[in-house]
């Protein structure tokens, strides 16, 4: 286990480790929350990374990772705890074949700590030892009446479970909540948390990145790839290609053997980097090659 990091240059260089190229707002935030013991709210569009960073801080601090993916419907019995119903109705069955089921004493046995069923929250809560990072991510998925429960944990990090109490936890855990922001999260909760959004990266940032998850591009496919995302993030579609793509993109194009991009391989390959039919349609054939002809000047202009 890595003790927190005790500035933001330090938190910086744990990110980098981890081949996490982050900005120093990001970085700064992330001090605190860890410094503070407050959670982190990250707001962004889909692929910038915002994952990522819980899976970073659990590697890069050694702490066991708590990964509460969240969807529609998602209630407490998922998400907290549920009763193991089956092995309670083993035990009211043993009881009754030996002459013990006395209700009062029967009732207090089945609900003992040993018939629950611990789910990504209440295992982070009832950690012994280092705290774990509880990601709870894509909360923006789940119902209002689910957000409204998680105000008691972030608060105060505990659950209260009727038939045993209050389960507080030893050491907060850092807790990272994520939302692509397909609906506004109540104020309630945010004020709860540090807020930072992540946004689209500039040029100069995602060749960084692109170099430390994929260093097996070389300077020039880098260039262009990084320079055609950047330009097709300038066009209006239903969804822009976040950082993940970029990289999909240039493993895929290392995968076919290309230095360099050209025609074909950008129009065979469009899938790889837009997920809807209709934007595809839209780039592929002379808006790819502008976009395409455009990078190819720019990097000429600059091995001037």
């Amino acid at each position: 286990m890595t003790a927190l990091p005790a500035s933001i240059d330090a938190t910086l260089d744990l990110l980098a480790r981890q081949n996490y190229v982050a900005e120093r707002s990001l970085a700064t935030v992330l001090h605190l929350a860890l410094k503070l013991r407050r959670p982190l709210f990250l707001e962004g569009e889909a692929g910038v990374g915002k994952t990522e960073i819980a899976k970073v801080l659990a590697a890069g601090l050694g702490r066991k990772l708590e990964r509460l993916q969240c969807y529609e419907g998602l209630d407490v019995a998922a998400a907290v705890y549920e009763w193991n119903y089956a092995r309670q109705m083993i035990e009211i069955r043993l009881a009754e074949a030996t002459g013990k089921a006395d209700a009062e004493r029967l009732g207090a046995d089945v609900f003992a700590p040993k018939f629950l069923i611990e789910r990504p929250i209440l295992r982070a809560l009832s950690a012994v030892g280092p705290a774990p990072v509880l990601l709870i991510d894509e909360l923006d998925r789940t119902d209002e009446p689910f957000e409204a429960y998680l105000l008691e944990v972030l608060s105060d990090y505990q659950a209260t479970i009727p038939e045993i109490g209050t389960i507080r936890a030893q050491e907060p855990p850092i807790v990272v909540i994520t939302s692509n922001r397909t609906r506004e999260i109540h104020d309630a909760l945010k004020r709860r948390c540090l807020y930072h959004w992540i946004d689209y990266p500039d040029a100069a940032r995602e060749r960084a990145i692109l170099k430390a998850k994929v260093p097996g591009a070389n300077d020039r496919l880098a260039a262009e790839v990084v320079g055609f995302v950047q330009g097709l993030r300038g066009v209006d579609l239903f969804k822009l290609p976040g950082i993940a793509e970029t990289l999909d993109w240039a493993q895929a194009l290392i995968a076919l053997d290309r230095l360099e991009l050209d025609p074909v391989t950008v129009n065979d390959t469009l899938g790889v980097l837009l997920k809807y039919q209709d934007d595809i349609a839209r780039i592929r054939g002379s808006e790819a090659a502008q976009i395409l002809d455009r990078v190819k000047a720019e990097a000429a202009h600059a091995a001037r």
